[in-house]
């Protein structure tokens, strides 16, 4: 089964999940690159609004996903809500014939709100998993460790 993570990261906590997630299920990788700007403070703030307010953003994507059976996708979660930039992949490429698993970084303790607002905004064939890592390269070996686990419980319901 061909496997990708999709995934996008302002800052590398998003990047260093999406990475060990693909070593560890042998998948590709896919980056969505955000067409505006969003470094410095003023971008961050804005970027927080565009994400309150569940707005669009033009993307590029590294890889097409058609041809894949299983797709991870990762965002790292913008005041409660996922990014401009996944809410647009989401919108724009239709998994509901796919295998989805999604996980999101945050620095905060509420999950449950970004990956509700994922599932809405997809609508996949069968969802086979959710993962949320807080502070993911402040706690870099315990960030290991819950990626290798819920890889673990991937691949157990591919079988």
């Amino acid at each position: 089964m061909k496997k990708l993570v999709v995934y996008y990261f302002r800052t590398e906590n998003t990047k260093f999940v999406a990475e060990k997630i693909a070593e560890k299920l042998d998948a590709d990788l896919s980056k969505v690159i955000d067409k505006k700007k969003r470094e410095g403070k003023l971008n961050f703030l804005t970027a927080g609004y565009a994400s309150i307010r569940e707005k669009l953003t033009e993307i590029k994507v590294s890889k097409p996903i058609e041809e894949y059976e299983f797709i991870i996708v990762g965002t790292p979660v913008w005041a409660g809500k996922i990014t401009p930039a996944i809410r647009k992949f989401l919108i724009t490429n239709d998994v509901s014939d796919k295998l989805v698993a999604f996980f999101v970084t945050l620095d905060g303790d509420k999950p449950e709100k970004s990956l509700k607002n994922m599932k809405e905004t997809a609508t996949p064939k069968l969802l086979i998993g959710e993962l949320a890592i807080t502070k993911a390269l402040e706690r870099q070996e315990e960030t290991e460790e819950q990626v290798i686990d819920w890889c673990n419980q991937i691949q157990k319901s591919l079988i």
